[in-house]
């Protein structure tokens, strides 16, 4: 299931291919998931780097694949590769079982030579009915000083979809949400359980679909554009959900904890796939 290479990790379901965790990236100065595969191997995430004439070309360096960054992390600006996030060790080395499998990274967010925080990353890929999913548990912590995540738009768990399933795309995709929202203009700036963003790619109804658990310390805002990029933002509480400024302040010892379950799903018609069905599958995995 795992293949490790230099500053990478390939993961695959059998002989199928899943993704790619890259953790050593020159241009990219942050761990990501890029070429990010449904069942049937079909990709869901734009190519990494976009290919001239089939992908739109922008936000190359910003939008690999499926990430987690921010832009305004104790002031440095992590998302735009402004600052570092560096792998430090394997906690746990990749191991797989029958139908599931993961490991854990250590990270060290650094800032002008300053070490903003550690984060902890603990990654479970799994194959269920509903397709392939990936449980995200990520901790931060800084035993030195205190730390603070920011108000931006630019913030929290992400994925740039492949280019066919953009709503802008070839054959135009939907961006749907818990609450039976459709599109950026009704979905960017709300908050919801979960927001799912998918397509037709060569017949088959495909898409990748981003749940954080109702135990994170606040709902997310979604940040999401017809051009193909979906982020659950629990931070941005004025720049997106148009309320206080928010400044999340993480003291010496403690921990801020984020989770979430990503579903990789595909299916024949867009009825096909039950995504609140499936989340409350995610969710109660995430439990355990």
């Amino acid at each position: 299931m795992f293949e490790q290479r230099p500053g990478e990790v390939v993961i695959r379901a059998g002989v199928e291919p899943v993704a790619t965790y890259v953790y050593n990236d020159p241009n990219i100065l942050r761990p990501y998931f890029r070429d990010v595969f449904a069942p049937g191997a079909i990709q869901v995430t734009r190519h990494h780097p976009p290919r001239e004439g089939i992908d739109r070309m922008d936000h190359a360096t910003m939008h690999p694949g499926l990430f987690l960054a921010f832009g305004d992390l104790g002031g440095a600006d992590f998302w735009r590769n402004q600052a570092s996030v560096e792998h430090m060790e394997f906690v746990e080395p990749p191991r797989s079982q029958t139908g599931r499998g993961g490991f854990v990274v250590r990270n060290r967010y650094v800032a002008e030579s300053r070490t903003v925080c550690e984060e902890t990353c603990e990654y479970t890929f799994l194959i269920r009915p509903q397709g392939y999913v990936i449980l995200w548990d990520s901790t931060f912590q800084s035993r030195g000083s205190s730390f603070s995540f920011g108000d931006q738009e630019e913030m929290g768990l992400g994925v740039r979809v492949a280019t066919p399933i953009a709503v802008t795309g070839q054959t135009g995709g939907r961006i749907f949400d818990a609450e039976q929202r459709r599109g950026e203009k009704e979905i960017r700036g709300r908050t919801a359980a979960w927001c799912d963003y998918s397509g037709r790619v060569d017949e088959r109804f495909v898409g990748i679909a981003i749940m954080p658990d109702p135990g994170n310390f606040r709902s997310s805002w979604w940040h999401v554009r017809d051009y193909g990029l979906m982020v659950a933002n629990p931070f941005a509480r004025n720049t997106l959900g148009k309320g206080e400024p928010s400044e999340v302040v993480v003291q010496p010892g403690e921990r801020c904890r984020l989770r979430w379950a990503i579903l990789l799903h595909r299916s024949p018609t867009e009825q096909g796939v039950d995504i609140q069905e499936a989340y409350h599958d995610c969710i109660s995995l995430l439990g355990k």
